[in-house]
Parts: C-alpha cells; sequence; structure tokens
C-alpha cells in the first residue's frame, strides 16, 4: 500500500503542477480554459483504457505467457519510473519556467488548443508511467486491494495538493519533494527489477543465476508488518536468488547515487571528462577480469554407480529383481537389466524417438521401446481357478462355472513397453519396463473364443519393474546442482562481463560526446578574443591609408 500510495502521490502531483501552472498561465493571460479540460480528460482516459486493457490481456493468457506478459510490463515500468527520476531530479526546480516558456511559445503560434495539446501529452506520459508502474506494483503485491487503496489515496492527495499550490495556499519545496519520494521510488523500483528476474524464470525466459543467496524468512517472517514492508512495499523476497540479487544491486547502487548526489558537488567540464573516463576504464577491466579469471565448469557427469537398482512392481511392496545400466552414447545406446537371479541380461536397443521433457524436476530425454514377447512356457491349458487369478479375481465376460467349467485351451500374446529417462549427460534417470498380456480361451464349453488382459502379476514369469525411486531423486538432485553451478557460473563468466562491457561502452559514448562538447567551447572561447581584437573603426576615423596619402 505505501508502494503504490507514493507513486500515485509523486506521479499525480507531477501531473497536477503541469496542469495548475497551464491553467494559471491561461488566466492570466486571459485564455479559454475549455480546451485544457478537454486535453486533461481525453488524456486521463486513454490511460486509465491502457492501464485496463493490460490487465484484461494479462489475466486471459496461460500461466506461462502470463509471466512473460509480467516481465515485459515491469521492465517497461522500471524504464519508465528511472527516467521520471532522473529527469524530475534535473528539472523539478526549473519545470514552471520551462512549462511557461512553451506556453508562451504555443500560444503565439496558435490558441489555447495547443496549449491543450501540451497538457495532453504531458498527462499521458504521467498517466501510461502511473499506468504500467501501478500494474507492476498489483503484480508483485502481496495484497491487490490495499494497492488499489494506495494509489488512490495518493493520487486523491496529490489532486488537493495540486489545487492548493495553484491558489497559494501550499508553499511545497518540490526539488526535495522530489529527491526524497525519488530516493523511495529507487527502492520500488529495484524491487521491481528483482520482481521482473523472478517472472522471466518463471515464464522459461531465464534459467541462469538461480542458485539461492540468503535465508531472509527470519528478517521478514510471513504475516508480519517487517514482511509487508520488506517483500510488499520493496519487493525483496525472502528467498533471493544470485541473480535476483545482483540485478537488485546493479539498478540500485548507480541509480541512488544520481538520485542523492548533491547538484553542487557534481563534477563538470574536464573533471567530469576524466571521471567517465575512469569509470569507463574501469568497468572494462572489470568485465575482461570477469571473463578470464573466472573458471568454466567441466562437463557433469553422472559419480552414480553403472547399475542402478531395479524394483519389481507385482506387488504392493516392490522388492529388488536386478539392476539397470545405459551401455553405448547417442543414438546406439542399450538398456541392460541384469536379473537378481543370476539368469541372462536383457538388452533393449533405444531406438525410439527421444522427446524432451521435465521428468523429476530435470530436463530429460525419454525414449520408448514396444516388442512383442516370446510366450514360450506359459500354460496351454488354464482352469477356472486360473481364470480367477489372472482375472483379478473375476471371469471373463461369457464364461461361467455352470454353463463353462473348462479346462480351456490357451494361448497368449505378450507385449512389452519399455520408457527410458535420460539425462543431457546420459545418464540413466529413471526406467520403467510393463508388460501387457493377452489370454484367448477356447474349448471347455465355450461357443466362441473370450479374451482377456492378465492382470499385473498375475503370471509369475512376468517381471514388470521401474528404476528404484531412490536412484532416480539422487541423480536427479546430483544433475539440479551441476546444473545450477554451471549457470550460475556462466552470469558470472558470460553474461555478466557482456552486461559490463555495454555500460562500459555506453559510459566511453558519453565521455567521447562530452569531449567534443568541450572541444566546441574551447574553440569558440578561442575564436572571442579575435572578434574583440578587431573592432569595426568608430564613425567618422580617417581610415589609416588616408592618413599615409
Amino acid at each position: 500500500m505505501l508502494a503504490t500510495f507514493v507513486i500515485g502521490l509523486r506521479e499525480g502531483l507531477e501531473a497536477a503542477l503541469i496542469v495548475g501552472i497551464l491553467a494559471a498561465f491561461l488566466k492570466r493571460n486571459g485564455a479559454s480554459m475549455r480546451p485544457l479540460w478537454i486535453g486533461i480528460t481525453a488524456a486521463v482516459l486513454l490511460s486509465v483504457a491502457v492501464g485496463v486493457t493490460l490487465e484484461v490481456v494479462s489475466s486471459s493468457l496461460p500461466q506461462k505467457a502470463q509471466e512473460g506478459m509480467e516481465t515485459v510490463i515491469t521492465a517497461v515500468a522500471i524504464v519508465f519510473v528511472t527516467t521520471m527520476i532522473v529527469w524530475m531530479t534535473a528539472h523539478a526546480r526549473g519545470l514552471k519556467k520551462e512549462l511557461e516558456a512553451s506556453a508562451s511559445e504555443a500560444l503565439r503560434e496558435g490558441t489555447a488548443w495547443a496549449i491543450a495539446g501540451m497538457a495532453f501529452l504531458a498527462i499521458v506520459k504521467e498517466g501510461f508511467e502511473t499506468s504500467v508502474f501501478l500494474l507492476a506494483t498489483f503484480q508483485a503485491s502481496t495484497s491487490t486491494t490495499a494497492a488499489v487503496v494506495g494509489a488512490v489515496l495518493g493520487i486523491l492527495v496529490a489532486v488537493c495538493l495540486g489545487v492548493g499550490l495553484y491558489h497559494g495556499g501550499i508553499r511545497l519545496n518540490l526539488g526535495r519533494f522530489f529527491q526524497i519520494t525519488g530516493v523511495f521510488l529507487v527502492f520500488v523500483a529495484a524491487g521491481l527489477v528483482i520482481t521482473m528476474l523472478r517472472t522471466a524464470h518463471e515464464a522459461g525466459w531465464l534459467t541462469i543465476g538461480q542458485g539461492t543467496t540468503v535465508d531472509l524468512s527470519w528478517l521478514a517472517p510471513a504475516g508480519s508488518v517487517r514482511a509487508a514492508l520488506i517483500t510488499g512495499v520493496l519487493g525483496i523476497p525472502a528467498d533471493p536468488r544470485v541473480i535476483e540479487v545482483l540485478g537488485w544491486f546493479l539498478y540500485l547502487v548507480p541509480v541512488l547515487a544520481l538520485v542523492v548526489w548533491p547538484p553542487k558537488r557534481r563534477l563538470q567540464g574536464h573533471a567530469a571528462l576524466r571521471f567517465e573516463w575512469v569509470l569507463a576504464g574501469s568497468v572494462a577491466v572489470a568485465a575482461v577480469l570477469l571473463a578470464v579469471l573466472v573458471p568454466t565448469v567441466p562437463a557433469y557427469r553422472s559419480t552414480m554407480p553403472a547399475a542402478v537398482v531395479a524394483a519389481g512392481t507385482s506387488s504392493g511392496d516392490p522388492t529388488q529383481v536386478g539392476t539397470a545400466a545405459l551401455d553405448g552414447a547417442g543414438a546406439s545406446q542399450t538398456l541392460v537389466v541384469t536379473p537378481a537371479d543370476g539368469s541372462t541380461a536383457v538388452r533393449t536397443p533405444l531406438t525410439g524417438e527421444r522427446e524432451t521433457e521435465r521428468h523429476a524436476g530435470v530436463a530429460a530425454q525419454r525414449t520408448s521401446t514396444d516388442d512383442d514377447v516370446d510366450a514360450a512356457g506359459l500354460p496351454t491349458t488354464v482352469t477356472l481357478d486360473d481364470l480367477l487369478r489372472y482375472g483379478g479375481g473375476k471371469l471373463p465376460v461369457g464364461v461361467s462355472a455352470d454353463l463353462t467349467p473348462g479346462p480351456f485351451d490357451a494361448s497368449w500374446a505378450q507385449h512389452r513397453a519399455t520408457t527410458v529417462w535420460i539425462t543431457s549427460t546420459d545418464t540413466l534417470l529413471d526406467a520403467t519396463q510393463a508388460t501387457t498380456t493377452v489370454l484367448t480361451l477356447d474349448g471347455g464349453g465355450l461357443s466362441s473364443p473370450r479374451t482377456l488382459t492378465v492382470a499385473p502379476g498375475a503370471l509369475d514369469a512376468v517381471a514388470d519393474w521401474t528404476v528404484a525411486p531412490s536412484h532416480r531423486d539422487d541423480v536427479a538432485r546430483r544433475t539440479t546442482a551441476a546444473e545450477l553451478a554451471a549457470d550460475d557460473r556462466d552470469l558470472w563468466r558470460v553474461y555478466l562481463p557482456l552486461v559490463l562491457a555495454v555500460a562500459a561502452v555506453g559510459l566511453t559514448l558519453a565521455a567521447l560526446r562530452r569531449r567534443s562538447a568541450l572541444a566546441r567551447a574551447a574553440r569558440a572561447e578561442a575564436a572571442e578574443p579575435s572578434v574583440l581584437a578587431s573592432p569595426q573603426a568608430a564613425p567618422g576615423a580617417t581610415p589609416l591609408s588616408a592618413q599615409n596619402t
């Protein structure tokens, strides 16, 4: 609520100041106020429509698309609030003079409609910023109702202050006001940076830097006032990730320094130029050092044993029936299952198509192999008792003890499906094997053959199995830890140096522009003495050539 109150107050007061200055100017010049109010009304309605449209579109999207939309909205809000803070920090003291000068020029060139256009554009700018910034803050807030109430109260207070300033009943140090609220909004925007990075991860756009840093649950327990301030207002979660902490500092430090640094102590001229060169060089050196000194992460290889435990699924309490392991690599891989009784290992070539999916929380390739199984060794004659066991306690349709007493001639068909999940490092993550057995009956009083699917576990000769959950969870845990380590290392070795390199280029361009401006100023200053040294001859003076004659 506090964050949205300050946003509504500050943005509303900016708009109120613009309206008040333009209205006072029109009143002094005897111009009509009607075009001004038309422009203001149109701008407010357009701003509200933008906010409502963004919210409707965002809420109608699927979950991942919503996270992506929130990421985009939050990024735009951060850009808006940053430019607004920086601009008002530099122009708050001279805002009235700048607006009145522009209004005077507009009034000279046209009518009051030109000033109405100025008001429309100014309010649209503030309204768009407010809509996007508030929407991003609502999405990051723990209580949407409180956030809306805070925004409305802030706008109402801003309107009251604007009316008071217009009539002269309230005196306000605008420079100080915008600096104080600017500092607060810098922290709010830094929290939005964290929100943007988290929603980008939830949308699947960002995978690097997701390692945990510190646990802040002790500082901001859920439901407490501190949690409302730290998480609800400043946007700092209880479990910040590496990239979130990094993004928070990279945004907060330079923007906060820009806002709080006293204007009288800001470097000018050649001193500022030297500072920009030093800062650009330092940032570039930091980028190079990170790229060179941070070691690469070797490709993860499983430290699990080559064979993994396979558990039978023929009973409620699975028991070990053998071991499973991968042989080979790539498309020529084979799953080797060695029974615990020492019988011959079963080799299943993994020739099926592979699909990438998340399994047990990690990215894996799933492949399935289907084949028919030789039914040799299964009984050729079955009884009613056998059928009851095969049918899970039920006889097949069309079979009864009175009309079809059996025994029956039996023919069997078995189909085996093996599904395997393999990590990106060719480590066996999980595997299952399920056999479907179809029994066809004839004779024994049957007028025509009958078929039934044998219940799982009803045949002792069939041993379906699955990889033990302990192995699957262990591989998933180790794979996740290795992926996080590699992503974190890429963050420090690749992505952060790229960000610093871009910052160094920007600082270099700023230094080059300043150097050009200083050079132009020096040339202009050098030209002034030559002009002063060659004044025009005074009226009535005799030319030198005439004097010599």
